[in-house]
């Protein structure tokens, strides 16, 4: 319950945010307005979020012929999970990651990288479609990218917000106090955006690796996925990753990064990694 509390307050104040800079843009007028996109926006996100993300990252849903042994890992853990079977895509990338989107489990979709399936074991497959199927579980997979498409749309107001500074566009009476406006949202906005995007996101993964390693039925399933996936990802650069759905992935897709590094939507792997054996190792 708290989780969900805090996840709760963060989105809301994404939205205050997103709210606030349409009035530093428009005055009230502006406020009203960014008022009315905020609510479409999250009406849209609710219920098409999860095809915009997999139409971005070009994801291909498979039947089970094509993937016996991943419908397998999926329908077992689903089973366990008591959830209806997701749907299953595989996104045609080296880099080896996977993600959980849809508004709830009955609407749920799994995509998986073609990487990872050659990385992995079944064992490490279980873990991290586990991890995956905990995110569903918890309904993360609305937040998340309902966090995603407002905190996108903070970065594109700030990017207005910066462009009218520099040309004086949006201005009011108050000309130096409005530019001066102007250049804190432009340049804090975004930053803001970022750390309360990351708070949802991090405090979610966590929980999606307990909820995936007692469904794998072994913590150390996922914990060695891990340490594949951390290290791998750093040599096999996903080009169309996007910072704004980077959250969404079990590893960050922009971890070969270095400034990506300092703003990960994810906790340290070897935080995560420790939690997982220390799982293991407690039973």
């Amino acid at each position: 319950m708290y989780n969900w509390i805090k996840s709760f307050l963060l989105l809301t104040a994404l939205t205050i945010l997103f709210i606030w800079i349409g009035g530093i843009i428009g005055g009230q007028t502006g406020m009203v307005i960014a008022f009315v996109l905020a609510f479409l926006m999250n009406f849209f996100s609710y219920w098409y979020s999860d095809k915009i993300v997999l139409a971005a990252y070009r994801a291909k849903p498979v039947s089970e012929n094509e993937a016996p042994e991943l419908y397998s890992i999926v329908r077992e853990l689903s089973v366990k999970a008591g959830i209806p079977v997701p749907k299953i895509y595989i996104i045609p990338s080296p880099q080896p990651n996977a993600f959980a989107t849809g508004r709830n489990p009955e609407h749920a979709a799994v995509a998986v990288t073609s990487g990872i399936l050659q990385l992995l074991n079944r064992e490490e497959l279980k873990g991290v479609l586990g991890h995956e199927l905990g995110h569903v579980i918890h309904r993360d997979i609305l937040i998340q990218s309902v966090a995603a498409t407002v905190a996108g749309a903070i970065m594109l107001l700030a990017s207005m917000a910066r462009w009218a500074a520099i040309f004086g566009g949006f201005s009011r009476d108050d000309d130096n106090g409005g530019i001066i406006g102007l250049l804190v949202v432009a340049i804090l906005a975004p930053l803001a955006a970022t750390l309360i995007q990351l708070a949802i996101s991090r405090s979610r993964e966590y929980l999606a690796d307990k909820k995936g390693a007692e469904l794998a039925g072994n913590p150390l399933y996922l914990a060695n996925a891990l340490k594949k996936l951390d290290s791998y990802s750093k040599q096999l650069p996903m080009p169309n990753a996007n910072p704004q759905t980077a959250h969404m992935f079990i590893v960050n897709p922009l971890s070969g990064k270095t400034l990506a590094k300092l703003f990960s939507t994810h906790p340290p792997m070897e935080e995560r990694i420790k939690k997982l054996e220390e799982m293991a190792y407690s039973n």
